[in-house]
């Protein structure tokens, strides 16, 4: 359930989307067309411990085909782009104009990253979020082929594992995310994490570099 902290609609800049991550909050639109922007505190928050993951041995067998190559940070404005589609199974988004900009921004700046798999030359899934401290908040996701999304949700717990992140913030928790070992805490529980998390000094590009993933560092079933 969207709880809104502000019913008052904002102008959103990259300063005031990191201020309100480390306090909890985020921004969303009504949809696509809307030129407004409000933020939101959800009463409980969807998040991911990147050290407790327990997969389905269906996609345990799926990734040890190696389906994907998986890149990092190298089409940031692809994946926003495609997470803001509207489809047949998304008929709206929360991805505004305003939104799609100043994460563009962020991700200029080093905040905001990208997972990406790609089938040929063709990208077929990846998602966006943005890294404090040792949080990552997890912004959305899309896929065009079964399971590329839920491959760069493990590479990215890979990475968090890594690079000493403390917890994966989805925001809400959807089934999918169940899947992948997402659970819901309430949102004190969650401050006081956040608070802890933030004064982490964890390093996104400590498994790799933004480019090509090395085949060597491609998800594993025996990590789950």
């Amino acid at each position: 359930m969207i709880n809104k902290f502000d019913h008052k609609y904002i102008k959103i800049n990259y300063k005031n989307i990191l201020d309100a991550y480390c306090n909890g909050i985020f921004p969303m639109a009504e949809n696509i067309d809307s030129s407004d922007v409000f933020w939101v505190k959800p009463k409980n928050r969807g998040v991911i411990n990147p050290y407790k993951i327990n997969i389905r041995r269906k996609l345990k067998r799926f990734i040890n085909t190696e389906p994907f190559k998986i890149k990092i940070n190298t089409d940031f404005i692809g994946v926003i782009e495609a997470c803001s589609e509207i489809t047949n199974s998304r008929e709206n988004t929360w991805i505004n104009p305003s939104i799609r900009d100043v994460f563009i921004e962020l991700h200029y700046k080093g905040y905001a990253h990208s997972i990406e798999c790609y089938s040929n030359d063709d990208i077929v899934g990846g998602l966006y979020g943005v890294a404090i401290g040792g949080m990552f908040f997890g912004e959305s996701m899309f896929s065009r082929m079964t399971n590329a999304s839920k491959v760069a949700l493990l590479h990215l717990i890979d990475r968090l594992k890594v690079g000493n992140f403390v917890l994966l913030d989805t925001q809400f928790i959807t089934e999918h995310l169940k899947t992948m070992g997402a659970y819901e805490i309430d949102q004190e529980s969650f401050l006081i994490i956040l608070k802890k998390a933030l004064k982490i000094n964890s390093d996104f590009y400590k498994m790799s570099k933004p480019g090509v993933l090395d085949i060597n560092l491609y998800p594993k079933s025996g990590n789950y």
